[in-house]
C-alpha cells in the first residue's frame, strides 16, 4: 500500500547466467515486466555492439512483415485478431523465419511482378480490339470522304471541333497511323497535328467504353482511339514522334477489312487466355496471402520479442570465454523473488546445469521511478509524468489527484444536467472500449484513455451542481424555500397591492416574522435566490469566498504532503515548520476570517471587508475606525503577522548556516586524519568517483547554496500570494459557465416555448435541436476543456510546488505486454 502513495523502492541488482539459457532468461523477464537494463556499454556506438546483426536481420524481418501487411490490406482481407505465440524465442528462430520471410517476399514479389505484366498485356490487347472495332468504320467513311474532296476550314476546326478532316488533293492513296491516347491529351494532340500540316489529313477518334468483364485494372483509364490519315512516308514519321511525345500507344492495322477481322479474332482468342491466366494468378496470389495472413500477427509477435531480445544482450557483458553474461537491472525490491523464479525457470528450460545467480548492489546512483497503476490510475498518474516525472522515493500526487482534479473541475463547471451528460459519455466509452480502440483515430484514443477521468468529472459536476442548484440554468425546489413571500403582504407585512403593482422590484426583508424561517436551505443554495434580481451579486460573494477557501485548503494539503518528503530527506525542522507556520499565520487566518463572518450574526450595514482587514493586517493599520470581528482581533493579528515575518529569515538562514557548519566539520576531521594517520590512510576513504573525500567535501559551493535557498524562499512566499489569487479562476469560471447556460436558456429554448400560435411545436423541435447543439459544443466541449485545463494549472504550478520536484527518471521494463500492446 505504501507503494501507492510513494514510488516503489528500487534495487540494482547484478545477473550472471550463462550464454545459452540467456534467451530463455530475457525471454521470461520480458514476460514478466519488471526489470529495467542498465546499458553496460554506454559510450559504444550501436554498430560495435555484439548482437548488432542479429537486430538487423530482425529489422529486416520487419521490413518484409510490414511489406506483407500492405499486400493484405490491399487485397482486402481480414488479418485475424486472436494469436498463439511461443513464450520461448530460440537463436535458430531468427534464421529459421529469415529464410520463410525472404522466400515469401521474393514468391509475393514475382506473383505481382506477373500480374502487372499480365495486366499490361492484357490491357495493350483490349485497346487493339476496340482499335480494330471501331477502324472498320473509319475506313469506309474516309474512302467515301476521299472522293468528293472535302476541304475543312481552320475556323470549323476551332469552332466546331469536327472529328474529321480532309485534304484538297482528291481521292488519293492514303497511308494512315492508328493508336490509343490518353482522353485529356487528345485535344492538345488534335491542335498540334492542325498546326503541323494545316489540315492535309484525315484524323477519326472515339472514346474507349469500358466493358465490365474487360475491365481487369483497379482505376479505368479514359483513353481514345484515334486513326490518322495523311500521304507520304514521311509525314507518317513525323506523326509517329508526336505519339511518341504525348505517350500515345501505336500499333499495327491491316489495311483491308479481311486482315482486320482475321487479327481481331487472333486478338480476341489471347484476351480469352490472358483473362484466364489472370484469374488463376490472383486466386493463387490471394492464397499466399491468406496463409500469410493467419500468421501474421504471430510473426510480428515473435520478431519483436526477437528483436527486443538482441537489443537487451546488446546492454550487457560477455565475459572473455564467451560462456557467461552479465547484466546489471533495475527491480522493485518487492518483486526480487518474481525476478529469480523467472530466471530459474529461463535456465531450467534449456537444461543448463547453472543456475542463474542475482548479487544486490548498493549504489550512490539515483534509481528510476516506479508507480504502479492500474487500469484506473493510469490515468491520473499520466497527467502527473506529464508534469514530471517524481523523484525517486518522492511524494506521488497521483492518488490525492484522483479527489481534488474532478473536484475542482466540478467547482467551475458545476451544473447537474452537463455533469449528466458528460457521465453518460464517460459510461459509453467504458462500455465500447474495445470497439473504440479499433478505430485508430488519435482524438478518440485520448478520450478512451481517460475514461474514468471523464467519469468522475461528470459525477463530481453533478454533485456540485446540486449544490449550487443548477440544472441547465434552472432550480430544484426539493426540500421548500427558507423564504416566504406572503408574509410581506399586509397584515404581517408592509406590502399591498398597490406596493406590488407600482414597484419595478420588491426585496424580501428577513426581519419581518415568517419571511424567513430561519433554517438555511437543507442541501445547496435556496432556490428562491434563482428567481432573485441580486443573484449574481450574492454568487460573485459566495463563490469567490469559497474559491480562496479552496486554494488555501488546497495549498495547506499540499504543504502537509511535503512532511513525507521532508522526513525522507531530513528537512523538517529547516523547511517543513517554517513553510506551515507562514501559511497558516497569513492564509490559514484570512480562511478563520471568511468562516467566522459566515457564523456571527452582523448587520450588513456594520459587516467590516475581510479584504480591507487582511491588508490593512499586513500593514498594521489600526488607526481607522472599521468595526472588528471579535475582541482581540487587533493582538492576534499583530502576532500573526510578526510570525510569518519571523519565518521567512528562518526559512533563508537556517539551512545554509547548518550546510556551512557541517562542511567546516567535514574539513576539521579529514585534516585531522590527514595530520595523524598519513596521506595513505587518507586513500581509503574515497568516493564512487575516485576521489579523496576532502577534495569531494571541497567542491560544494555555499555560494550557489546561498543562492538556492535564497531563491527557493522568496518563490515560496511571494507564491503564497499569488497562488492564492490564481485559485479566484475557480469563481470566475462557474459564474462564466453558469451564466452562458442561462443565457442558453433565455435566448434560445424560452423563446420558443412562448410561442402559443399553431407552428409552435414545430419551432419547438427546431429551437431544441439548436439549443442541444449549443450546449454540446459551447458549454460541455469549450468550456469543459477550459475547465479541464484550468484545473490542470492548478494541480501543476498551485498545488504540486508546494511538495514535488518531479525531475527524476521513469522507470522503463523490458515488458512485451506493452511492447506488443496486449491486455
Amino acid at each position: 500500500m505504501d507503494s501507492f502513495f510513494r514510488s516503489e523502492e528500487m534495487c540494482l541488482v547484478q545477473l550472471f547466467f550463462q550464454t545459452e539459457s540467456a534467451h530463455n532468461c530475457i525471454d521470461e523477464l520480458g514476460h514478466l515486466g519488471l526489470v529495467q537494463f542498465k546499458d553496460l556499454h554506454p559510450g559504444t556506438a550501436d554498430f560495435q555492439r555484439r548482437f548488432v546483426k542479429e537486430v538487423k536481420k530482425c529489422e529486416e524481418m520487419e521490413r518484409i512483415l510490414r511489406f506483407l501487411k500492405k499486400e493484405v490490406i490491399t487485397s482486402n482481407i481480414l488479418i485475424p485478431a486472436d494469436f498463439t505465440t511461443e513464450r520461448i524465442s530460440l537463436p535458430r528462430d531468427v534464421l529459421d523465419l529469415e529464410s520463410s520471410f525472404d522466400k515469401l517476399e521474393q514468391e509475393l514479389k514475382e506473383i505481382n511482378s506477373n500480374r502487372d505484366t499480365l495486366r499490361q498485356n492484357f490491357t495493350q490487347l483490349t485497346e487493339i480490339n476496340h482499335l480494330l472495332h471501331m477502324t472498320d468504320d473509319f475506313f469506309v467513311e474516309v474512302e467515301s470522304q476521299m472522293t468528293i474532296s472535302e476541304l475543312p476550314s481552320e475556323d470549323s476546326v476551332y469552332s466546331s471541333r469536327r472529328a474529321s478532316y480532309a485534304s484538297t488533293n482528291g481521292s488519293l492513296k492514303l497511308g494512315f497511323v492508328a493508336g490509343v491516347i490518353k482522353h485529356e491529351r487528345f485535344p492538345a494532340f488534335e491542335k498540334i497535328l492542325w498546326r503541323l500540316f494545316h489540315g492535309n489529313f484525315v484524323l477519326r477518334h472515339a472514346e474507349i467504353k469500358p466493358h465490365q468483364e474487360e475491365n481487369m485494372e483497379e482505376v479505368f483509364v479514359k483513353k481514345d482511339v484515334f486513326v490518322v490519315f495523311v500521304q507520304g512516308d514521311q509525314v507518317r514519321g513525323k506523326i509517329r514522334k508526336l505519339c511518341d511525345g504525348f505517350h500515345a500507344s501505336m500499333y499495327p492495322c491491316p489495311n483491308n477489312a479481311a486482315a482486320r477481322k482475321e487479327m481481331r479474332t487472333n486478338v480476341n482468342m489471347r484476351m480469352e487466355d490472358l483473362r484466364l491466366v489472370l484469374k488463376r494468378t490472383e486466386e493463387f496470389r490471394v492464397t499466399t496471402l491468406t496463409a500469410a495472413a493467419a500468421n501474421l500477427r504471430e510473426w510480428t509477435a515473435k520478431v519483436k520479442k526477437m528483436k527486443a531480445i538482441y537489443y537487451t544482450l546488446n546492454l550487457c557483458n560477455i565475459d572473455i570465454t564467451q560462456k557467461l553474461i552479465i547484466a546489471e537491472i533495475w527491480c522493485p525490491v518487492s518483486d526480487l523473488s518474481s525476478v529469480h523464479a523467472a530466471l530459474i525457470k529461463g535456465s531450467e528450460q534449456t537444461g543448463s546445469s547453472v543456475t542463474p545467480i542475482m548479487n544486490r548492489i548498493h549504489t550512490q546512483q539515483t534509481p528510476p521511478t516506479f508507480n504502479r497503476t492500474n487500469v484506473f490510475t493510469s490515468g491520473f498518474q499520466n497527467i502527473i509524468d506529464a508534469y514530471g516525472v517524481g523523484d525517486y522515493q518522492e511524494i506521488n500526487p497521483a492518488p490525492y489527484t484522483m479527489v481534488t482534479f474532478p473536484f475542482l473541475f466540478a467547482v467551475m463547471f458545476g451544473d447537474c444536467g452537463h455533469g449528466l451528460l458528460m457521465t453518460l459519455l464517460a459510461v459509453w466509452l467504458i462500455l465500447h472500449e474495445e470497439h473504440f480502440r479499433k478505430l485508430k483515430n488519435e482524438l478518440v484514443d485520448m478520450l478512451v484513455s481517460g475514461r474514468y477521468i471523464i467519469l468522475l468529472m461528470g459525477i463530481y459536476s453533478i454533485y456540485t451542481g446540486l449544490i449550487y442548484n443548477d440544472c441547465f440554468s434552472k432550480s430544484f425546489n426539493l426540500f421548500g424555500s427558507s423564504w416566504s413571500v406572503r408574509h410581506m403582504f399586509h397584515p404581517q407585512g408592509p406590502w399591498t397591492n398597490e406596493t406590488l403593482h407600482n414597484s419595478d422590484y420588491l426585496q424580501l426583508d428577513p426581519l419581518v416574522s415568517g419571511v424567513y424561517s430561519g433554517n438555511p436551505y437543507p442541501f445547496g443554495i435556496d432556490p428562491m435566490w434563482n428567481i432573485a434580481l441580486n443573484k449574481l451579486l450574492f454568487l460573485n460573494s459566495y463563490k469567490m469566498k469559497m474559491s480562496v477557501i479552496i486554494g488555501v485548503v488546497h495549498m495547506l494539503f499540499g504543504v502537509m504532503l511535503s512532511l513525507g518528503n521532508y522526513i525522507n530527506f531530513k528537512d523538517v525542522v529547516l523547511k517543513f515548520i517554517p513553510e506551515l507556520v507562514f501559511m497558516l499565520s497569513l492564509f490559514g487566518y484570512l480562511t478563520f476570517l471568511i468562516l467566522y463572518k459566515w457564523c456571527v450574526v452582523i448587520k450588513s450595514d456594520s459587516a467590516p471587508s475581510i479584504l480591507l482587514l487582511f491588508i490593512n493586517m499586513m500593514f498594521f493599520d489600526y488607526s481607522s475606525n472599521g468595526a472588528m470581528l471579535y475582541k482581540t482581533q487587533k493582538p492576534v493579528q499583530i502576532f500573526l503577522v510578526v510570525v510569518a515575518g519571523v519565518m521567512v529569515p528562518w526559512l533563508l538562514f537556517a539551512k545554509p548556516l547548518l550546510m556551512y557548519r557541517e562542511h567546516k566539520q567535514s574539513k576539521l576531521v579529514n585534516h585531522l586524519i590527514r595530520i595523524i594517520k598519513g596521506t595513505l590512510l587518507q586513500q581509503k576513504y574515497q568516493n564512487d568517483k575516485g576521489e579523496p573525500l576532502e577534495k569531494s567535501k571541497e567542491k560544494i559551493s555555499m555560494g550557489d547554496i546561498f543562492v538556492y535557498q535564497g531563491i527557493h524562499t522568496i518563490e515560496y512566499c511571494l507564491g503564497c500570494i499569488s497562488n492564492t489569487a490564481s485559485y479566484l479562476r475557480l469563481w470566475a469560471l462557474s459564474l462564466a459557465h453558469a451564466e452562458l447556460s442561462e443565457v442558453l436558456w433565455k435566448m434560445v429554448l424560452q423563446v420558443a416555448l412562448r410561442v402559443t400560435s399553431g407552428m409552435g411545436s414545430v419551432l419547438l423541435a427546431v429551437t431544441f435541436a439548436t439549443f442541444a447543439v449549443l450546449t454540446v459544443t459551447i458549454l460541455l466541449v469549450m468550456e469543459g476543456l477550459s475547465a479541464f485545463l484550468h484545473a490542470l494549472r492548478l494541480h501543476w504550478v498551485e498545488f504540486q510546488n508546494k511538495f514535488y520536484q518531479g525531475s527524476g527518471y521513469k522507470f522503463s521494463p523490458l515488458s512485451f505486454d506493452k511492447m506488443l500492446n496486449m491486455k
